[in-house]
């Protein structure tokens, strides 16, 4: 459990993603209720998000995106908010 802020007790959730582009990854918050608030942070009700930026991850000459999320949310909102985050950014293979 992270830290509580205005009394609420919060959770820190740290997620690398990849191959998912940046961009698409604040949309998603978007449609989650956020805002965006910088270009690397979005902001909702409860929670906020920062989106950072990583180096490519590479298996031989193959080079995915990816991204750092570092998610803060209240305690009594992280289940819920991480089933519909993983249902955005589920993807099936080929």
């Amino acid at each position: 459990m992270g830290a509580e802020a205005g009394g609420r007790p919060k959770r820190t959730i740290i997620r690398e993603i990849r191959g998912i582009p940046f961009f698409l990854l604040k949309e998603y918050l978007a449609e989650l209720g956020g805002s965006v608030s910088s270009e690397g942070r979005v902001e909702g009700p409860g929670w906020w998000a920062e989106l950072e930026r990583m180096e490519p991850f590479r298996i031989g000459s193959l080079s995915v995106g990816q991204t750092k999320v570092t998610l803060e949310i209240d305690e009594h909102l992280a289940d819920d908010f991480m089933d519909r985050f993983a249902l955005k950014t589920l993807r099936a293979g080929a």
